[in-house]
């Protein structure tokens, strides 16, 4: 992943726990808008999602940015 992405996905995973406090879930649709412009990336999110961290579907918003800051 880009880094761009991964700062994306971080600043995304922060706003989402401000919002709605530690225990928020969220999807790796999340990190996208709701009409698919950019596949590239979306495969590449889904990918670190599904193939390489075997993660559920909704997963906690600390976890993933606690995954994205050790991958990086």
């Amino acid at each position: 992943m880009s880094p761009e992405l991964r700062q994306r996905i971080m600043t995304i995973c922060d706003k989402k726990i401000e919002q709605k406090g530690d225990n928020v879930g969220l999807s790796f649709y999340a990190f996208f808008a709701n009409k698919n412009d950019n596949p590239v990336e979306l495969m590449q999110v889904a990918k670190w999602w599904i193939e390489t961290h075997q993660l559920d579907h909704f997963e906690k918003a600390f976890k993933i940015k606690s995954m994205i800051l050790a991958d990086s």
